[in-house]
């Protein structure tokens, strides 16, 4: 326990406000240069060496579709460019990968739903305004693909980095607990934000929950669950597909099953007993997302009373997070243990099965994290919003980023380097709106790459 810091909220946003002098807000709208020669898909082809390579053309062809899923998939191409610009001297538990379709909704242990931050791959400590411009140009670059002209995409810029200030603002007066147990669930949602937003607007966020679609276990058991004595999960390539043996970087079901055997031990005690009371019928290979195509990803089965009481586990190989390859820091904890301890500071109620879990494989220890697959869980479908209800959303998952931010207990010093006025939020409207030529320019660049023979989409 951390004793004896008694400074005063005052004194910690003057300790913000100086960290002015290191780092201008207006320096933040600044995108810096590339080394000459960088290599963008040479950067991206790099990442495939801890990846499957039967996988691999299906990892372009998502990346392919636009270029909000371009840049879904190039998170280390964006930690790498923001590690070369000007960063704010503080920092806290981050997303690291905070784009527009990284939050959504969830069952909470409590069987409430609840808005949050929902993926932690790339969760470490690093500058609080990164996450703030990945979510700030992923919905600009979705207003684009809406039709949103340029002068429209900088008023979203702008609303939504003036959210998280004001939030972060708000968040640095409130005590400890109160932003610890800071919750945004779907039935409390309109007041909880009734101080941030007007009533028109209330409204529309009901709109814009309407358009969130998910998955629940019920759900789950209906359509990927085939029933009977020894229930199995469906064969649906590339959702679902059985191991036969043993895979290209050495891993069989039986590794997946020992990790599901011995990762309770980072579950509490209460956990542990709930899930001892399950046992797995099957594992399946799952393929996930844009960026984590690829990656070593499983569903497993687990049977309880009976085979109706059934329920899913994720277990997924956790790798260095973007932002310590792109800060050229050295990992300073296990990569799955990483990612648990991220998402239990930066989400307010983390999965009741949340927890991680190490097997040797050929000599070489492999860190994977467990969560519940199915419970609830529901994500935007951007293709189904209009301008106002994007701005809407994006306010959404502002508040939620500058909460997430709070809980790591320097809101005072963000709030008090960020300042009152709109200056910014101009700079992270500057930095989006630079980005986004950026992203288009890479994403072409991709493109390239297939009529060149360098990648290959297996189409």
């Amino acid at each position: 326990m951390k004793t004896g810091d008694k400074t005063s909220v005052a004194q910690r946003r003057l300790e913000g406000r100086r960290g002015r002098l290191l780092a201008s807000r207006g320096s933040l709208g600044v995108l810096a240069q590339r080394p000459e020669g960088y290599d963008v898909v040479g950067r991206l082809l790099g990442q495939d060496h801890n990846r499957l390579a039967p996988l691999l053309p299906l990892r372009w062809q998502r990346m392919l579709e636009s270029p909000l899923s371009f840049l879904r998939g190039s998170a280390l191409i964006m930690a790498e460019d923001l590690a070369r610009g000007s960063s704010a001297p503080m920092t806290v538990q981050i997303c690291g990968d905070a784009h527009l379709s990284n939050f959504g909704i969830f069952s909470s242990p409590e069987r409430r739903l609840v808005f949050d931050l929902t993926d932690f791959d790339e969760t470490d400590q690093g500058p609080f305004e990164w996450d703030v411009k990945r979510l700030v140009t992923s919905l600009i670059i979705a207003g684009e693909s809406l039709g949103l002209h340029h002068g429209a995409q900088e008023r979203l810029a702008r609303s939504v980095a003036r959210e998280y200030r004001v939030a972060i603002r708000r968040f640095a007066e409130e005590t400890r607990l109160d932003v610890w147990y800071s919750t945004l669930t779907t039935s409390s949602m309109m007041k909880g934000l009734r101080g941030s937003f007007t009533d028109v607007t209330r409204r529309n966020i009901e709109d814009v929950l309407h358009h969130l679609r998910g998955t629940d276990d019920a759900s789950a058991y209906h359509h990927f669950v085939v029933a009977g004595e020894n229930p199995r999960i469906v064969e649906d390539a590339p959702h679902f597909t059985h191991l036969e043996g043993i895979d290209a970087t050495g891993l069989s079901a039986d590794d997946v099953l020992g990790i599901v055997a011995s990762y309770d031990a980072t579950l509490p005690s209460d956990r542990q007993l709930l899930l001892s009371q399950f046992t797995p019928v099957d594992v399946a290979r799952h393929v996930v997302g844009v960026g984590s195509v690829g990656t070593e990803c499983f569903a497993v089965l687990l049977s309880g009373r009976d085979n109706r009481d059934t329920f899913f586990l994720q277990i997924k190989e956790a790798q260095r997070s973007v932002v310590s390859l792109a800060r050229e820091r050295e990992a300073t904890q296990d990569s799955a243990s990483r990612v648990v301890h991220g998402q239990r500071v930066m989400q307010v109620n983390p999965d009741a099965f949340l927890g991680w879990g190490t097997i040797e494989v050929n000599g070489e220890s492999r860190s994977f994290y467990v969560r519940q697959l199915y419970d609830h869980r529901a994500s935007i479908d951007v293709e189904r919003l209009d301008g106002t209800l994007l701005k809407v959303y994006g306010r959404i998952c502002a508040w939620t980023l500058a909460r997430a931010h709070a809980r790591s207990g320097n809101s005072a010093q963000i709030a008090g380097y960020i300042g009152g006025s709109a200056r910014f939020d101009e700079a992270i409207s500057e930095f989006a709106q630079a980005y986004r030529e950026r992203n288009a320019h890479d994403y072409r660049a991709l493109h390239d790459a297939v009529v060149q023979g360098r990648i290959s989409t297996g189409v």
